[in-house]
Order: structure tokens, then C-alpha cells, then sequence
């Protein structure tokens, strides 16, 4: 399998492509990826940033960084979001490729600590990401599990 991992800031003629995908994959409204991702183009600060694993002219793994991702922790930034494989590249190793990537470059960018929400249990860890604790997210009923990951 050949990919490549690209950077909206890189790439900016996809965006519409990727709000497209991410709200496809996600079920968040369109117009809220498209703000965003044209906040990170046009602002060009650290956050909010979006990178997608490209394959070809498809894009099969994405993921973004924003400020909060939905929970109550807003002392809690800048958060992963959105982090999505193709099911049909799924144990490829996509999904880490993107989770490293993303730490690197926000380290260049001068943010050396992320945070993320999930409900996968095991999955960060092998990225190095540790559980940090237990978060209310906007809306929902239960807590959801918190990481970090500090480089």
C-alpha cells in the first residue's frame, strides 16, 4: 500500500474534499469542518490543524486538532479529533503513521502536549499515549476516557 501522509496547509485545494470526508465519516455538520479547516488555512496559527493519509487521489485516514473536542475539560488543549482509517485499510498501520505524524509536527509548531478523547481502550497506548482520566463530553450521558500524549 502506498500513501502519503499531507497536511491541509500543504494541500489546500482538498479541502472541500476533506470537510466532505470527515463529515461522511463523523456525522459532525459539513459547515463545521469547512470553518475550521479554513481557520487553519487562513489564520496560521498552531491549532486548528488537519492532515490526511492520501492514497492516490482517495483519502482512506484523516485526523484534526482543535482547540476542544466536545467535553467539559477545556483546560484540556489542544485536543486530537476526528482520527478515522478507511475500514478497508484498517491493521495497516495508518491510524499510528497519522498519530505520530500529528505529534511531531505540532512539536515543531511548539505545542508538545495533546490531548484526546475516546472510548477505545488500548489502542492509543501504542502510540504513546497514556490515560489521564475520565471527561464529560457536551451532551452525553456517560464519561468518556481522556489522554495524553507528551513528546
Amino acid at each position: 500500500m502506498d500513501y502519503k501522509i499531507i497536511r491541509l496547509t500543504d494541500a489546500p485545494e482538498i479541502k472541500e474534499q476533506a470537510a466532505k470526508w470527515f463529515h461522511d465519516k463523523w456525522g459532525i455538520p459539513l459547515e463545521a469542518y469547512q470553518k475550521s479547516m479554513e481557520e487553519c488555512l487562513t489564520k496560521r496559527e498552531p491549532v486548528p490543524q488537519w492532515y490526511m493519509a492520501v492514497e492516490e487521489d482517495r483519502i482512506i485516514g484523516g485526523v484534526g486538532v482543535i482547540e476542544n473536542d466536545f467535553h467539559d475539560r477545556k483546560d484540556l488543549s489542544p485536543n486530537v479529533c476526528a482520527v478515522y482509517t478507511e475500514k478497508d485499510r484498517r491493521c495497516n498501520g495508518i491510524a499510528g503513521a497519522l498519530l505520530n505524524y500529528v505529534c511531531a509536527d505540532m512539536k515543531e509548531k511548539g505545542i508538545d502536549t495533546l490531548y484526546l478523547i475516546t472510548d477505545h481502550t488500548s489502542f492509543y497506548e501504542r502510540y504513546g499515549w497514556e490515560f489521564l482520566c475520565m471527561v464529560q463530553g457536551d451532551g452525553e450521558p456517560d464519561r468518556i476516557r481522556m489522554y495524553i500524549h507528551r513528546s
